[in-house]
């Protein structure tokens, strides 16, 4: 299995190489909030080799709220901290906003408040088939 920056690839080799049989994620507009340089241009790749148009990546918690102020993605993949910083805040205004979102972290569930305890986590490294079919589920409940 190939582990790219946080990301297993299942040996299916480097997004950018690869073309998805189907884009699965076509359409969907994911928000990546992400501090660690080559894991977020690693993800936003993987990401828009399965069809997805993302919007970011961010590595600042200020830059994301600014975004999520101003809309335009359908879902969130969100680091839990970000330079120092927890992005609950931020999970909690997506939450507001009825926007659907997943954590991407190395931080076990505990770390998080009660209240995001039974949020959707994926553990670094992440593997990407994961990620992409829990975006996918996602991005067809926008709303639920």
């Amino acid at each position: 299995m190939a582990r790219i920056a946080g990301i297993e690839t299942a040996g299916l080799g480097l997004a950018r190489a690869r073309r998805p049989a189907v884009d699965r994620l076509a359409g969907c507009r994911v928000l990546v909030l992400e501090d660690e340089y080559f894991l977020a241009n690693d993800l936003a790749e993987d990401l828009k080799a399965h069809g997805a148009r993302v919007i970011g990546p961010f590595a600042e918690l200020s830059e994301a709220n600014d975004q999520v102020a101003n809309g335009g993605f359908d879902v969130a993949v969100l680091d839990i901290d970000v330079r120092g910083e927890k992005a609950v805040s931020l999970a909690d205004e997506l939450v507001r906003r009825r926007i659907p979102f997943v954590f991407a972290t190395g931080y076990s569930p505990e770390v998080l408040p009660v209240r995001f305890r039974g949020a959707r986590q994926l553990e670094k490294p992440v593997k990407l088939p994961e990620l992409i079919e829990e975006i996918r589920q996602l991005c067809g409940r926008k709303g639920d």
